[in-house]
């Protein structure tokens, strides 16, 4: 290799000047899509084009200096930002619904019904923390890419929310049973004999709690998205996560982080909203992997299986959902 590197010193600016080429470095040569022991001077190019097309003071030299040449195909380079408007989007960048500030964009995946592609992310990131009744978003509000935060806006409507699974607070202060709504306004009236400014509220435990933070949005158009996590690649299916499984997610805000799952089957109180509060069972414990603007991101083993979809955490922990539960839960798969 050290023949290489001094005829890669030699030529580099040279090969860097030649129309297509956008790199130069030193690897071993390929021949027919299998990579030889044979060292050689590595010439990236925007796109690969038949020889006969090319001028001859455009063509890669076969050898240089005795050193082989190898062109290999990398399309145009550009700087990957996770936080700015890009077409095709991919899993890893900013998304959010028209009313939230920014989440990620966790993967691609398919309608079990019709096999259209759908994004995944959470709820609070495309829906809005709704339960389906409160106002908080409608099947079919507008998503952006990127999130509001991050500068989109109605120029930069990816997708439309195809639907979600509600998210259920604690404490419920929206009353739905007639009988318990009619209660609360007889008490309030009573109260008010003595106290005029004093209002009765009844509140609902909900016991049940949440099994996921999910949503799945429809994109304008397919060729707007692509399947391909950032700086992670395709998504080889599915697993289920275990204690001392590592772990790795391409996030938003972070980027790439890495840990280990601690915990499994954990009930956990996430704070939703200020004053508001949800609880979620049967969730997975990792160490801290995620900033603000992370949530919604793919969790996946180290050969890039996914195991869940990052929704919670703090400084020092993150909570994500079993992903099974996010696939059958929303109908889709991957």
């Amino acid at each position: 290799m050290l023949k290489v590197e001094r005829v890669l010193a030699k030529h580099s600016l040279n090969l860097m000047r030649l129309p297509n080429v956008v790199g130069v470095g030193r690897g071993y040569k390929c021949v027919r899509g299998e990579t030889t022991r044979t060292p050689a001077v590595v010439v990236l190019v925007k796109e690969k084009v038949p020889q006969a097309k090319l001028q001859r003071g455009a063509k890669v030299p076969q050898v240089l200096d005795y050193v082989n040449t190898d062109v290999l195909e990398v399309g145009e380079l550009r700087l990957l930002s996770r936080t700015g408007y890009q077409r095709p989007a991919q899993p890893g960048m900013s998304i959010g619904h028209y009313k939230v500030t920014a989440g990620t964009f966790g993967a691609v995946v398919k309608d079990r019904r019709s096999g259209e592609p759908l994004i995944l992310s959470n709820n609070h990131v495309l829906a809005n923390i709704s339960n389906g009744r409160d106002g908080r978003a409608s099947i079919g509000d507008p998503i952006y890419q990127p999130g509001v935060y991050d500068g989109g806006s109605s120029e930069q409507v990816i997708a439309y929310l195809e639907r979600f699974v509600p998210i259920y607070p604690a404490v419920n202060r929206e009353l739905s049973c007639p009988r318990a709504a009619r209660i609360q306004e007889l008490l309030t009236n009573f109260v008010r004999l003595f106290r005029s400014d004093y209002q009765v509220r009844l509140e609902k435990i909900n016991a049940a709690g949440n099994l996921v933070d999910c949503a799945v949005a429809r994109p304008v158009k397919k060729e707007y998205i692509q399947p391909e996590i950032l700086e992670l690649g395709m998504v080889k299916g599915v697993r289920e996560p275990r204690v001392g499984m590592e772990i790795v997610k391409s996030g938003r805000s972070s980027g790439i982080t890495r840990s280990v799952i601690k915990v499994m089957q954990a009930t956990v109180k996430v704070g939703l909203e200020e004053g508001m509060s949800g609880v979620f069972t049967n969730q997975f414990v990792t160490g801290q992997i995620a900033q603000p603007g992370d949530s919604g991101s793919l969790v996946l083993d180290t050969e890039n299986y996914a195991v869940g979809l990052l929704f919670a955490g703090s400084d020092l922990t993150s909570i994500s959902n079993p992903i099974q539960t996010v696939l059958d839960q929303l109908e889709v798969e991957f």
